[in-house]
């Protein structure tokens, strides 16, 4: 790639690692499906003159993928954030879902992995567990359990993605908005409370935090790796990707406060080694 796509990539995952930093602040004030349901309204306001229906037959896949990826993932992320109280397992633990993918591609789409991406795999997954065992993530549970389900819908929600067509990457945000608002809202107003007595009470930088969210990260983001891989493939660029959670632990101990443990240190070594090998495996020849 040329060194201003080069550039273009590295700002991408620092905004992607900033979403964490910003959404952490934002929920402390906001719970996570009401949070998350702002940040789909603020992408609807923008993204609306792009919704299109998608090629005939690919109604149930486009409402799939776009309830996975665009409320369950992030809802059941924001949550697992709130509850960590920290970003580094949360960022880190979040890169599962690359062999989680790998696992559902083979299982639902028939495809063949190599050795090497097996064992790449399994070392990711080695990784999480060693994770477990660092008492940051211990004392929580829940948000290591949370996370690893955000993980599956985003990874589930990518698979299916694969098989989709007829619908461009804003189009996709924009339906992920318009299907996941009324779903996270009735969420929120069963397990969190009356969704207006929070906004009322949440102050300016939560709504700040949405909206960077909601622009910087799945907006200018999105759109902006999408671009990329339109012009370079996946393989080229998937591995830049990695410095997302290395930004977010960076601004987590920088900013937030963190302080990951040897284990987390170690396991989060082992997860983005895992994702690494991946993102730069050979896929075997697809089955006849």
């Amino acid at each position: 790639m040329p060194p201003a796509h080069l550039v273009l990539v590295v700002l991408i995952s620092l905004a992607w690692g900033g979403n964490f930093l910003a959404s952490a602040v934002a929920l402390l004030s906001l719970p996570p499906f009401l949070y998350t349901a702002l940040r789909l309204a603020m992408v609807l306001v923008i993204l609306a003159p792009w919704l299109r229906a998608p090629a005939p037959g690919h109604w149930p896949r486009l409402v799939a993928v776009a309830l996975l990826n665009g409320s369950l993932h992030f809802g059941i992320n924001f949550w697992a954030l709130r509850a960590a109280g920290d970003l580094s397992s949360v960022a880190i633990g979040l890169q599962s879902h690359v062999p989680i993918s790998v696992i559902l591609s083979v299982w639902l789409l028939g495809e063949r992995i190599s050795r090497t991406t097996a064992i790449a795999v399994a070392l990711a997954f080695v990784g999480v567990l060693v994770m477990g065992l660092d008492p940051t993530v211990a004392d929580q549970p829940l948000a290591l359990a949370l996370c690893l389900l955000a993980a599956f819908a985003l990874a589930l929600g990518s698979t299916l993605m694969r098989r989709l067509a007829g619908v461009g990457v804003f189009s996709l945000q924009a339906w992920g908005a318009v299907l996941g608002i009324p779903l996270m809202l009735a969420v929120s107003a069963v397990l969190e409370g009356d969704p207006r007595v929070h906004l009322a009470a949440a102050p300016l930088v939560a709504y700040g935090g949405a909206a960077y969210s909601a622009i910087a990260a799945s907006i200018l983001g999105h759109g902006g790796y999408y671009w990329l891989v339109q012009r370079h493939g996946v393989s080229p660029v998937s591995p830049y990707t990695l410095l997302t959670p290395l930004f977010a632990v960076l601004l987590g101990v920088l900013v937030w406060g963190d302080r990951p443990g040897p284990r987390l240190a170690i396991g989060g070594a082992l997860v983005l080694g895992g994702v690494l090998l991946i993102a730069l495996r050979r896929r075997a020849p697809p089955p006849r």
